[in-house]
């Protein structure tokens, strides 16, 4: 592998050079591929916090009609995210995906103690056609709690190997329950899933919209 970084937009490369935001504790020197998406994912600590080996496509995630995008790692905030985003990435024609949306930082990044708190889990998608997946746990946006910092939302997209049939139970956007100390890791070889083919993130931390969203939430 390559050591060096690559330019993409100037705030992807900001980041890649290590200026995203807090990050508790130094990290050993990490080296990079030269791959936009899998050095970002490396510089970020994802590998090794939810994956072992980083994605090397972008998954375009956006929020709001497209007017808000996921660029690796920039902030944005909760209200933003409220609502389901559209996400996309260069599918091969005749095969099925797995997208997950993880937050390896709950109840922050210095105690994970709950890593990871799922948000989004959808199977047996069709090329890159949500609608069409089987939604294993509805999506909830990021509700990080208050003065914990700054949060990775992580979006995961795997190609798998057929369709898949999936005992883990369903879980709605009204509840809490079972959202935390999931392991991707261990669903992707519980599934025979593989590495990621493509993936992005963006941080969050604590704003007025968090207490709205867990209000309406069951336990």
């Amino acid at each position: 592998m390559v050591t060096r970084f690559v330019a993409g937009s100037q705030g992807s490369f900001g980041r890649l050079m290590g200026n995203s935001g807090s990050k508790p504790g130094a990290r050993s020197p990490v080296e990079l591929t030269g791959n936009m998406a899998a050095d970002a994912f490396l510089k970020n600590g994802i590998v090794p916090d939810i994956v072992d080996n980083p994605p090397t496509e972008t998954a375009a995630v956006t929020y709001e009609g497209n007017t808000i995008i996921v660029d690796f790692g920039n902030e944005l905030t909760p209200t933003q995210v409220k609502s389901p985003p559209q996400v996309t990435w260069a599918a091969e024609e005749g095969y099925l995906y797995t997208l997950i949306m993880t937050d390896p930082d709950a109840p922050n990044r210095s105690n994970p103690k709950f890593r990871e708190w799922h948000h989004w889990l959808i199977v047996n998608i069709p090329g890159n056609d949500l609608g069409r997946g089987e939604v294993l746990t509805d999506y909830i946006g990021a509700a990080p709690p208050k003065e914990s910092g700054l949060h990775r939302y992580v979006f995961l997209v795997y190609q798998q190997r057929g369709k898949l049939t999936c005992n883990e139970s369903r879980l709605p956007n009204d509840s809490t329950a079972n959202r935390g100390k999931f392991k991707t890791k261990v669903f992707a070889t519980k599934y025979k899933l593989g590495n990621p083919v493509a993936g992005n993130f963006f941080q969050a931390q604590w704003d007025d919209w968090v207490p709205q969203l867990y209000a309406g939430m069951k336990k």
